[in-house]
């Protein structure tokens, strides 16, 4: 029997809105080119044409190291089509780690574009598995047609990778199944006719079926930029009339923290999905100050079950400090270390749905760790309300024993993000070594960045916290430093705060 041709991701995602809406536009990119719906479906065509014709086969693994955001889009879309894999190479990798990924994949093709030429010619002599290599800008085909759709359902669509904080970036293997059930997030957003989604270079890896494939999936203008920075956000959101963003609470820490902001016009805005980091009271605040008609919705999930819970924070239907409820579809759940399911009580988030990874690619031993039946359970901490709403605590890594009591970074963040002239807060926990003590106690050291036309004096804020803060969530140690770590994920604004780079630059100020 002939398989249903919705099946496959880029015919459902691209295909099936060039059919029915071919002249609404589909993407703009960098404010110089613009793709209807119809245009950029046979761009794609030309694409899927090219790489058959190059060899790249249904099945085909295809490593893709890509820098230039349309590049991604049309070729992920045109492998999508023809039922390659792709394993989606981050260009921040450190070459090593690149190499030692590529290695692991069992990609016998590789595609790139011109920004990474010269990282491609220093791997490619150690990747002799690597029989095709395909310059993106080469990938181009007279034919428009569609091409022979393969690929469906859950047969694997692509390898999206962890960042790799704790070790080389694992395999996350998703299908075209599960990429389609990520693709609606925005099905539960409020968005209108003109809805326009601004994004910059964040859509190699999860960021594509994250980001790419739900803007087109809801029929929305999708705004491409290479650096989606607070600068050039400032930029393109009134020159796009960007209508809905998503990112990460640091973003905000660093676009107002700054004056550069206030003379400009962000009316537009009308969405905010906020997550990957917890959103304090005070952030939130100060979004709804600068951006009152915005609505800010949370969003919890992982590279293995993305955006599994949502709800809105700001007009009092979710509460603050949680991540929603799982949303149409998908489940969550918290249980205690017997796996049994508690409420109200602190264990580990258990996601499940549609949207799930299969797996680990040629980790079976990792994989088995985190998929226990239908769920997979990732190593966060959190509780759920008796009426599903999630509240992520954070990683059980993250977690910091002082005096005996458990505490969560975030609650040492938050408090210090509430005082006058503090823009961000970064805490960890450093060994304390204390004797006779069963469990590894530590100190708090908490590092802060200061507001733009302030000044931050660490005695007084540690004053001004010992009114705020439990004996056990304290700071030890203040350090006021000029900037936080972040993981680079080429958006050109900050991603997730790397807590472990706060220890290793700042933990010896505690001694041993």
């Amino acid at each position: 029997m002939a398989r249903s041709p919705y099946g496959n991701y880029g015919h459902a995602i691209l295909t099936a809105a060039a059919m029915s809406t071919p002249d609404r536009v589909a993407l703009t990119y960098c404010g110089e080119r613009s793709f209807t719906y119809d245009e950029l479906n046979r761009t794609v065509n030309r694409r899927a044409h090219a790489l058959l014709a190059a060899g790249v086969t249904p099945g085909t693994r295809v490593a893709a190291l890509l820098n230039e955001t349309l590049h991604v889009a049309e070729v992920y879309l045109a492998q999508a089509k023809i039922g390659a894999v792709t394993a989606a190479l981050n260009p921040y990798w450190p070459v090593e780690t690149l190499r030692a990924v590529v290695e692991r994949s069992g990609c016998t093709a590789f595609v790139y574009d011109s920004t990474v030429e010269g990282v491609v010619a220093e791997i490619r002599p150690s990747l002799p598995a690597i029989t095709t290599w395909i310059k993106a800008s080469d990938i181009s085909d007279a034919s428009e047609e569609e091409p022979p759709l393969a690929g469906f359902h859950d047969d694997p669509l692509a390898l999206y990778y962890t960042s790799g904080t704790t070790g080389l970036p694992k395999p996350v293997v998703h299908t075209h199944a599960s990429s389609l059930a990520t693709a609606q997030i925005w099905l539960d957003v409020p968005r209108g006719p003109d809805a326009v989604f601004g994004t910059g270079a964040i859509i190699w890896g999860i960021g594509f079926p994250a980001i790419v494939g739900p803007a087109l999936y809801a029929g929305m203008r999708l705004v491409l930029e290479q650096d989606w920075g607070p600068a050039n956000f400032l930029r393109v959101v009134p020159r796009e009339r960007v209508t809905h963003v998503s990112q990460i609470p640091s973003f905000y820490a660093a676009l107002l923290g700054s004056s550069e902001h206030e003379a400009v016009d962000l009316s537009s805005i009308r969405v905010i999905m906020l997550g990957g980091e917890p959103l304090t009271a005070t952030m939130l605040g100060r979004i709804k100050e600068r951006l009152p008609d915005a609505g800010v919705y949370s969003y919890y999930g992982q590279t293995e079950a993305p955006y599994t819970c949502m709800g809105r924070v700001d007009d009092g239907s979710t509460p603050l400090g949680s991540s929603g409820r799982a949303r149409t579809g998908n489940a969550v759940r918290v249980t205690d270390p017997s796996g049994r399911r508690v409420v109200d009580e602190v264990g580990e988030i258990n996601l499940a749905g549609p949207h799930r990874m299969t797996g680990y690619d040629g980790l079976p031993d990792k994989t088995a760790e985190v998929l226990r039946g239908e769920w997979y359970v990732g190593g966060d901490l959190g509780s759920v309300s008796p009426d599903g709403v999630l509240r992520v605590l954070g990683r059980r890594e993250d977690a910091i024993l002082k005096g005996g009591v458990w505490t969560q970074p975030v609650a040492v963040e938050e408090a210090a993000a509430a005082l006058d002239g503090v823009a961000e807060a970064g805490a960890v926990g450093v060994p304390a070594h204390v004797e006779g003590q069963d469990a590894v106690e530590q100190r708090i050291l908490l590092a802060v960045v200061a507001r733009a036309g302030h000044s931050l004096d660490a005695a007084k804020l540690a004053i001004a916290l010992d009114d705020l803060l439990a004996p056990h969530q304290r700071p030890d140690r203040i350090v006021v430093a000029d900037t936080l770590p972040h993981f680079e994920d080429a958006s050109g604004g900050p991603g997730k705060l790397l807590r472990r780079q706060i220890r290793e630059q700042h933990g010896h100020l505690l001694g041993s």
